[in-house]
């Protein structure tokens, strides 16, 4: 690099630009907003507001459980899916893995609504509560993002180590729970923080399910529709801790586990 008159310093220009440019400076926008009043004055009171008022607690508990429960099914659904695909013996895997990924590359717009008319459909013969229809919309719109995290995951783990625990006299769940589960700890943190965090925003997929449902993102869009910048950023930053409380959690036990976890 040097002789053509480039160091690594350099070449971190433009990252750090760019790192200045769309995170630093829109974050520090936020944090001013989140602790001022509309007349510009520091103040905690849009805090205080928030964990006084009923209502914003309540779309704070049913977007936690909302996304909990998403993050689980896709998590239910992935998991054997992504082992089938990974040690099943299937042949021209890819091709099935692929078929489960083609979804995202389709538009948008014009998933969410042949969901959409998929649910109306079955609505004629089943009585669907709007907290389901959620769920329903957030795992097909998630459920990659679990099953691929999970795939690389069994793809990566040693086939002889399942070997070695059958030599030593344990059976097939004991394989599984002892070797296969345990190895797949990661891929089970990436596939949660790749579902669990944008479900408690996502509220697009919602709005074009036709319900009702008010989550996280729902109450950021209407202040900010309303040139209400204090609370919206006041609420983005409440969000921007949980997930970075979440994030701290989850590292900190796949780093136990990986560091100091044993298989068999």
């Amino acid at each position: 690099m040097a002789k053509f008159g480039f160091s690594r310093k350099h070449l971190a220009i433009p990252y750090a630009a760019f790192l200045i440019l769309f995170v630093i400076a829109p974050l520090l926008i936020i944090l001013y907003y989140a602790f001022t009043n509309a007349t510009g004055q520091f103040s905690v009171s849009n805090f205080i507001g928030f964990f006084t008022d009923s209502n914003t607690l309540g779309t704070l508990v049913y977007s936690a459980t909302l996304s909990l429960t998403t993050t689980a099914v896709c998590l239910l659904f992935a998991y054997p899916l992504a082992l089938i695909l990974a040690r099943g013996g299937i042949k021209k895997r890819n091709v099935f893995l692929l078929l489960f990924i083609m979804p995202m590359w389709i538009n948008f717009t014009l998933r969410i609504t042949a969901l959409k008319e998929i649910l109306t459909a079955i609505e004629h013969n089943l009585a669907f509560y709007p907290f389901i229809n959620s769920v329903i919309g957030m795992t097909y719109d998630f459920l990659p993002f679990m099953i691929l995290p999970l795939y690389t995951s069994f793809l990566k783990q040693d086939k002889d180590l399942n070997e070695a625990a059958a030599d030593l006299g344990a059976n097939t769940i004991n394989v599984f729970l002892k070797v296969t589960l345990p190895l797949s700890i990661p891929g089970i943190i990436s596939g949660v923080m790749m579902v669990f965090l944008p479900a408690m925003t996502n509220y697009v997929v919602l709005d074009m399910l036709y319900n009702s449902t008010y989550i996280m993102g729902s109450l950021i869009g209407s202040y900010f529709a309303a040139y209400d910048w204090n609370n919206g950023s006041m609420i983005s930053v409440i969000l921007l801790i949980i997930i970075f409380g979440i994030t701290l959690l989850t590292n900190r036990f796949g780093d136990e586990n990986e560091g100091g976890g044993r298989v068999v």
